[in-house]
């Protein structure tokens, strides 16, 4: 590989795979990784001069594991004794891993995982521990879980700031943390709850995504069920930014470095397929104030698919996304035109990119 290829992590229902993009243009598949087993999170920690690569098989029979490659995937460390487990006093079991999202600091690590807690390390992930402060809040033994469980799928966190955290909970809504996580506070003001008593509820919200603006620290937008934000005050309060949508429901959200803001919207939560059968990415390059459609290489004609939270993501001005159907697809100029790169994988359930 060079400098500039491109790797994607696409974790599916069946394992994890990992695709390259030489500077030539052409993409080489490698796995399963795990095969069988569900990986809903993979990272790569290119921190500290480090290629460390992290992902987390589930099985429906163990639960959740966090395994690391220092070889870029050809050998993994499963270690003896788990990783990240659950502790005793909890009475709780690791159900799933949604996240791995790197700290501010260099050697920091954080994992978000069913149901609703937030493991982190500080040493580069050779020890993990629950944080007590998510953890222990009030608002959490209140908490509701959605399809996916109680799934903390979501971790912001701000380079130039170790004490900036923010997550999403679903069904839980946003939280964000000053201290470093020793506490924790609800901010979604503005959004919607349409299922609960109060349709715009201090914390119970189902936030599928959150995404930060790559040069606007205080703006960031929001996929939720059933409504799609934008927050200009840090994520503390939130104005809808529907307009020009067939949809406002979806899962998946990505920023691009160009500052372009990226969703799938799917035909209302009861059927959850691309609108009319038509398989559209929606951009928007004036943060929500208008949205585009972007279907040049897409299917526009039955094209009834399914593309989840974490399979949407960005590096420079490649996007990406894969489908439940297997289906993975490329853009490398900002969205304008697409591609698709694999057809026949198992169920995609998260893509991640990065440059090596």
């Amino acid at each position: 590989m060079t400098s500039k290829s491109i790797v994607l992590l696409v974790g599916t229902a069946k394992g994890l795979f990992i695709l390259c993009r030489s500077v030539n243009g052409q993409w080489k598949l490698d796995g399963p990784h795990f095969p069988g087993l569900a990986v809903y999170a993979a990272f790569l920690d290119q921190r500290n001069g480090r290629n460390e690569m992290w992902a987390a098989p589930a099985s429906w029979h163990f639960g959740a594991e966090l395994c690391k490659s220092t070889d870029m995937g050809k050998t993994w460390d499963q270690p003896a004794k788990r990783r990240i487990k659950m502790p005793a006093n909890t009475k709780k079991s690791l159900e799933n891993i949604w996240q791995i999202a790197p700290g501010s600091n260099n050697d920091t690590l954080y994992v978000g995982a069913a149901p609703g807690a937030l493991f982190e390390s500080h040493d580069a992930g050779k020890t993990w521990a629950l944080n007590k402060g998510l953890w222990n809040h009030p608002h959490r033994k209140k908490w509701n879980p959605g399809f996916g469980g109680l799934c903390l799928h979501t971790i912001v966190t701000d380079p130039k700031n170790p004490n900036d955290i923010k997550i999403a909970v679903s069904t839980g809504g946003v939280y964000q943390s000053a201290d470093g996580g020793k506490s924790w506070k609800s901010t979604n003001t503005g959004v919607s709850a349409y299922f609960m008593p109060d349709k715009y509820p201090e914390f119970g919200q189902c936030v599928h995504k959150i995404a930060r603006h790559p040069r606007k620290k205080k703006t960031f937008f929001l996929q939720n069920h059933h409504g799609v934000y934008r927050s200009r005050d840090g994520a503390t309060t939130w104005e809808e930014i529907e307009t020009g949508l067939p949809s406002n429901f979806g899962f998946g959200l990505t920023v691009s470095e160009a500052g372009s803001a990226f969703i799938v919207p799917l035909q209302k939560d009861a059927e959850r397929f691309t609108c009319d059968g038509k398989l559209r990415v929606y951009r928007t390059r004036d943060e929500g104030n208008s949205w585009q459609p972007l279907t040049k290489g897409l299917p526009q004609k039955n094209a009834y698919e399914v593309i989840l939270r974490d399979a949407v993501t960005s590096v420079g001005d490649n996007i990406f996304f894969g489908t439940k159907n297997g289906k993975l697809f490329a853009s490398s100029n900002d969205g304008d035109s697409w591609k698709m790169i694999e057809g026949s994988l198992p169920e995609i359930c998260c893509v991640k990119a990065y440059t090596i």
